[in-house]
């Protein structure tokens, strides 16, 4: 994975292959230059959303220079989900002090999904919204003190394949339309359908990384 040098991340192991660029911004900082009709998509936004739009074109156009393409505009769509320039497909996530892009130019890779999360565990009572019964028996065999972790982690894992499918089959999907195994010596985790969605047949298969960094909980997928 082409990766910016950013903040305090360090990857111990790639969540990407190599053709995918990886890029940091600051949301907090003040607003970056847009380019083009970008502007139209922060007219009538609060300031702190416009700098996290700005934040996350920036990243996206550091990863596109880590490709080596120039800079072009990131617009975006009806449904809010970024329109990638022509033959680059990307992901855009952030958190209050961290955006991340990922973008690729590979024709194999069909779409990216990133997803970032503050390491915070997740509240019990969105364990049932969140988690399908087996994600759930998987919480009870971990030890108390880790299960509000990990359910974040079904939680940003199940994120990353949302983002990454809805570009193919631009549906709408909850939690429990994907259910997922983790392989915590790998840092991996299998995605399977539980019902059809255009593109994805039932019991289709995705496969995720993650990692654990500085506080941050960061998810990817890359479908072929």
């Amino acid at each position: 994975m082409i990766q910016h040098s950013f903040a305090d991340f360090q990857f111990t192991r790639p969540l990407f292959s190599d053709r995918v660029a990886l890029a940091w911004a600051d949301p907090r900082a003040p607003m970056p230059p847009l380019m083009g009709d970008e502007v139209l998509s922060v007219e009538q936004v609060a300031p702190k959303r416009a700098r996290e739009f700005g934040a996350g074109r920036a990243a996206a156009r550091a990863a596109m220079d880590l490709l080596g393409h120039a800079a072009r505009p990131i617009l975006q769509g009806d449904d809010r989900a970024p329109v990638w320039p022509q033959g680059l497909v990307g992901s855009i996530t952030h958190s209050d002090r961290d955006c991340l892009a990922v973008v690729t130019d590979d024709p194999e890779i069909r779409s990216l999904g990133l997803d970032l999360e503050p390491m915070v565990a997740l509240d019990p009572a969105l364990w049932p919204e969140i988690c399908t019964d087996t994600e759930r028996e998987w919480l009870a065999s971990l030890g108390p003190s880790q299960r509000g972790n990990f359910a974040k982690l079904v939680f940003s894992a199940k994120e990353a394949v949302y983002k990454a499918q809805y570009p193919l089959s631009k549906t709408l999907i909850g939690f429990h339309a994907i259910t997922l195994n983790f392989d915590l010596a790998s840092n991996s985790f299998t995605a399977r359908f539980t019902r059809d969605v255009p593109g994805f047949d039932a019991r289709h298969l995705i496969d995720g990384r993650f990692a654990f960094l500085s506080g941050n909980l960061i998810t990817g997928v890359e479908l072929r």
